[in-house]
């Protein structure tokens, strides 16, 4: 299978990822030894990109230090172009902690990244000339815009920026109630639609969520869910999606991911695509013409799970190879239901396995 020709940039912030071995508890582990890895929703998608065949570079602004050049390597050592990285002489690199959920326990994310470089760095620094050179494509999300006033203007300079090259923009809703702090007075919800609606209308042409995300970001209500319960009102979510389309002029497409939370580590998932040029929405897994979502029963690590998603279904709308509403989402689904079998934010599948998940293959069976 040829390469993609196609260019996916990212634009976010990626973080340091600490987190006590195996099932442990942080009060469990320190003192002692935390397991290291790198994350970020939009560094997430680059990879995932990169590890199905496609092309993808990663943007966002970090210091001048040991730590920067150990993030870059391991980004380039999964195939992602870094060359477009702003470093600056202000701020840190953000670090989060995990504490992997089981059961009725659930996961619990620790926020330390306060004054990072892509918090501090001024819309103007980034040359976005030479970040969208031979670019097809800009993914963000809610995150970045969260994080600083000059964040956000980044991201809305981002997508305008990205507009006016006449290039397709993504964006994954993702709402944050912790980081929606940098307004004194104004809530975290209020915050996040202000200054999400004028991102939106830039130019962003697939807009990516969950049921959360469409309430707490754009105010639009997906009918009598309970996510914690385990419970969505599947039919209600093609209406929010058109919502969402006829809120937003230059929306194309929206994707909403189904996550049914039973416990830590069992979830069912799917998710739901909808065109509007055509009017019709399609939900995946499918069996016998009814939606029926994947059973993951055992999760490994379900933090990067929505960015594993928004990997395949950017990668999968990129590809001439998957034509068709309902192919390129059931690729999407399957991608993201494969990277809760693995430690980390990076799913790091080939398109391969994601295409014999898609296509039955789910038992498990040993591959020799």
């Amino acid at each position: 299978m040829t390469m993609q020709k196609h260019t996916t940039v990212g634009f976010g912030e990626i973080m340091l990822r600490l987190g006590p071995p195996g099932l442990k508890r942080i009060r469990q582990t320190l003192p002692g030894p935390l397991e290291a890895t790198f994350a970020g929703a939009e560094a997430n998608v680059c990879v995932g990109i990169c590890a199905l065949g496609g092309k993808a570079r990663f943007v966002t602004a970090l210091p001048e230090n040991d730590l920067t050049l150990a993030c870059e390597a391991n980004l380039r050592g999964h195939g992602v172009d870094v060359d477009r990285i702003l470093k600056t002489k202000q701020g840190r690199m953000g670090i989060f902690f995990v504490e992997t959920g089981a059961n009725q326990r659930p996961s619990r994310v620790i926020y330390d990244r306060a004054e990072s470089s892509i918090a501090l760095a001024p819309a103007s620094e980034y040359d976005w000339d030479e970040i969208f050179r031979d670019a097809t494509w800009l993914h963000i999300s809610g995150i970045t815009p969260a994080l600083s006033r000059n964040a956000a203007e980044a991201a809305l300079q981002a997508v305008k920026a990205a507009a006016a090259r006449n290039i397709t923009v993504s964006c994954d809703l993702n709402f944050r109630n912790k980081l929606w702090d940098w307004e004194p007075g104004t809530s975290a919800r209020d915050l996040a639609r202000r200054v999400m609606k004028p991102i939106l209308e830039a130019g962003v042409h697939v807009v990516i969520g969950n049921e959360e995300d469409a309430t707490d970001v754009l105010g639009i209500e997906a009918g009598e869910s309970d996510v914690e319960g385990g419970r969505l009102d599947i039919a209600r979510y093609a209406e929010v999606a058109k919502t969402i389309a006829g809120h937003f002029p230059s929306v194309t497409q929206v994707a909403l991911t189904l996550r049914e939370s039973i416990s830590a580590t069992h979830n069912k998932w799917g998710a739901l695509l909808y065109d509007a040029a055509a009017d019709k929405s399609c939900f995946a897994p499918m069996n016998d013409g009814r939606y029926q979502p994947y059973e993951i029963r055992n999760i490994v690590d379900r933090v990067g799970g929505g960015d594993s998603f928004a990997a395949g279904l950017l990668f999968a709308l990129q590809d001439e190879a998957l034509s068709g509403q309902e192919e390129i989402l059931q690729f999407a689904v399957s991608a993201s239901c494969l990277a809760h079998s693995i430690p980390g934010d990076f799913n790091l599948h080939q398109r391969h396995e994601v295409e014999a998940l898609a296509k039955g293959s789910s038992s498990g069976r040993v591959v020799r």
